[in-house]
């Protein structure tokens, strides 16, 4: 799931059930060199259902949609392939607190299912509610990954800033019980 939704994502001027088989066209909808419309349309459908996409039909221009609907409309096309590993970069970067709930809600889903999901973001409070393990980039070097329950905020923003040396130490549950 890249970063920009139009362009990269999803191309404006080409219909939802164009757009579905970008990145599904794998997944039956091409048969000796041509395309199944009747397939493409029924996986266009599906993922407007199962997604919540807000729009009048599968052959509406993705363009129209707005930032929070598309958005769900691309992540549920990549879902729906069953994806071993998904990279999400900025997932709910400029869509509403419903469409980000949504979102948030597929990934752990997918997750749950047992596939990778590596979430690229700077958005903090995102990562903490959605990771189970987090690590920060800067300059070329990625710190250390650790358990997202036994790490801070500060700590991510000094690994941020270069400084790598403050790798969180594990906190038994029961230390905090007096």
């Amino acid at each position: 799931m890249p970063a920009e939704r139009l362009g990269h994502g999803a191309v404006p001027e080409m219909s939802l059930e164009e757009n579905a088989l970008l990145t599904a066209f794998q997944q039956g909808l091409v048969s000796k060199g041509l395309i199944q419309r009747s397939k493409v349309l029924a996986l266009a459908q599906s993922i407007i259902e199962r997604f919540a996409v807000k729009t009048p039909d599968a052959r509406t221009a993705a363009r129209s949609l707005s930032g929070g609907n598309l958005q769900k409309f691309i992540l549920g096309r990549e879902i729906l392939q069953n994806p071993r590993l998904l990279v999400a970069a900025h997932p709910t970067w400029g869509v509403d607190v419903g469409a980000a709930a949504a979102i948030h809600r597929a990934l752990i889903a997918l997750r749950d299912g047992g596939a990778a999901i590596l979430v690229i973001s700077e958005d903090l409070d995102e990562l903490f509610q959605i990771s189970d393990r987090i690590g920060a980039l800067s300059g070329g070097r990625l710190s250390a990954l650790a358990p997202t329950a036994h790490t801070t905020p500060v700590q991510v923003g000094g690994w941020m800033a270069g400084q790598f040396d403050s790798v969180p130490s594990p906190q038994s549950d029961t230390a905090s019980l007096i």
